[in-house]
């Protein structure tokens, strides 16, 4: 049984992950990590039937549970605080909040082996998600030019986004895209290019209506191949991935990023 504490178990993503953890067989939701809730029992803020604790803190719930999965799906400002102490505590963590940047993740994979503990992270743990990372991955291959543009609600603060900026930086361990014209010759604000993440052009617009979409365009002489992946309003395609990601990552120390590293056998791709 692997036994799982759920830090932001009270947000949008929790109840169909919640839910799925309660009708595995070899899952147990032991506690739950929610500021507005602390105090309360998981039964009574959530869908599970368990009677486990609400911390207002990781620290306090892995100091008053054994657990052996963290499952973060907080926010920009949380998680970063959340994965390290998790870690430092000897807990495998699965980590589906936004906010960590390639250089955070470097940090975490030494301190992840130091403590002989595994991490998955995933900007987007829908399995359509990760099909769109793996293809663009191979079009970067050939390809040489390509930007992103990532949507999102206008209410979400951190861009860009998880998924774009993991997109942006596995792009960039395949190449760097060739360059237009170079920012101190453009006529105009630069800012209108995006920013560089990882070498790539990334253009983050937040408006009303979207929940979550990730576009790459690929593109050269007469030609162009856009890809896109939307999310729409309901948190469940991220069911699947995230349990995948909790059953499997004791597997090995370290950091592994992005959920088609356990979909598609590629042991040579760094982290």
């Amino acid at each position: 049984m692997i036994r799982v504490c759920f830090a932001g178990v009270t947000g949008w993503t929790a109840p169909p992950i919640v839910a799925a953890i309660d009708a595995a067989d070899d899952l147990a939701l032991v506690a739950g990590v929610s500021r507005s809730a602390a105090g309360r029992r998981l039964a009574d803020v959530t869908v599970s039937g368990s009677a486990g604790p609400v911390h207002a803190t990781v620290a306090e719930a892995l100091a008053s549970v054994e657990a052996d999965v963290l499952v973060d799906y907080t926010s920009a400002a949380a998680v970063r605080e959340d994965v390290w102490t998790a870690v430092r505590a000897g807990v495998h963590v699965v980590v589906g909040s936004s906010g960590l940047t390639a250089g955070d993740y470097a940090d975490l994979d030494r301190l992840a082996r130091e403590h002989g503990v595994g991490v998955i992270a995933s900007g987007n743990f829908s399995v359509m998600a990760a099909v769109l990372q793996r293809a663009a991955t191979l079009a970067a291959r050939h390809v040489g030019h390509w930007e992103i543009v990532d949507y999102a609600a206008a209410t979400k603060p951190d861009v860009p986004s998880g998924t774009a900026r993991e997109l942006a930086e596995t792009l960039g361990q395949v190449r760097t895209p060739g360059s237009a014209v170079p920012l101190p010759e453009l006529h105009g604000p630069a800012e209108a290019r995006g920013a560089d993440v990882a070498g790539t052009r990334v253009h983050s617009v937040r408006l009303p209506g979207f929940v979550l979409a990730t576009e790459v365009v690929f593109a050269g002489g007469g030609e162009r191949l856009t890809m896109r992946h939307d999310t729409g309003e309901s948190p469940a395609p991220y069911v699947d991935g995230t349990l995948l990601a909790v059953r499997r990552v004791a597997e090995a120390p370290g950091v592994r990023r992005g959920l088609d590293r356990l979909l598609f056998d590629d042991p040579a791709r760094d982290t």
